[in-house]
């Protein structure tokens, strides 16, 4: 089976301190847009927050199971150690809830590549690419999430047998690879509204 691990325990400074995952374009907040791209691709989707408040805030979404942060304040790291640890899928997408353009056919076409990899990962060169829209094996995680203490993405990536696939080799599903969008600022929001809204340039996500 296949899992979706979704992040959701930031604390949002750059967006104001408002919860990016209840945003809204075209009239869905990000966390719905994420689900129902998902749940065309997964089997299981789990929601990560930071404590069991948060949680609560996701308690009436059926279908999702969300779990608080075990290892707290680490950041992302901690995230995909708790998923990880509630996931049961061997192969698992891991997404920010920041990220509400992400597209079924690309993370579909990421789960088709995992054959022996730990890890298939988009990349923009090899300095730049993106761990937190990526597919990775959860024997593959739980090995690396256990033994470690290090914070860095980029570290548990690199230490992995891990397939970098080209941006520009998505474009046949996304041409404007929406996908890989994320919402740092307000102005961000306002951005992406603006292009989606006015048309989307022939974008699907769902």
């Amino acid at each position: 089976m296949r899992s979706a691990i979704i992040l959701v325990g930031g604390d949002a400074r750059r967006a104001g301190g408002q919860a990016k995952y209840f945003f809204s374009i075209r009239g869905k907040t990000f966390i719905e847009r994420l689900l129902e791209t998902l749940q065309r691709v997964v089997g299981e989707i789990i929601i990560v927050a930071k404590d069991p408040l948060q949680c609560a805030q996701f308690s009436r979404m059926e279908g999702v199971q969300c779990v608080s942060d075990v290892k707290k304040g680490i950041g992302p790291i901690g995230g995909l150690h708790a998923g990880m640890l509630h996931a049961t899928g061997d192969t698992l997408f891991v997404a920010a809830c920041d990220m509400p353009c992400i597209n079924r056919d690309v993370v579909e076409h990421l789960f088709t590549l995992i054959n022996d990899y730990d890890a298939v990962v988009p990349c923009w060169d090899m300095e730049r690419f993106e761990p937190l829209h990526a597919v990775y094996r959860r024997v593959a995680l739980a090995r690396y999430l256990e033994g470690t203490h290090s914070q860095s993405l980029r570290a548990m990536v690199q230490s992995m047998r891990a397939l970098y696939v080209p941006v520009d080799n998505l474009k046949r599903y996304d041409p404007m690879l929406l996908t890989f969008t994320n919402i740092n600022r307000l102005e961000d929001l306002d951005r992406v509204r603006s292009l989606l809204e006015g048309g989307g340039g022939g974008y699907r996500h769902l």
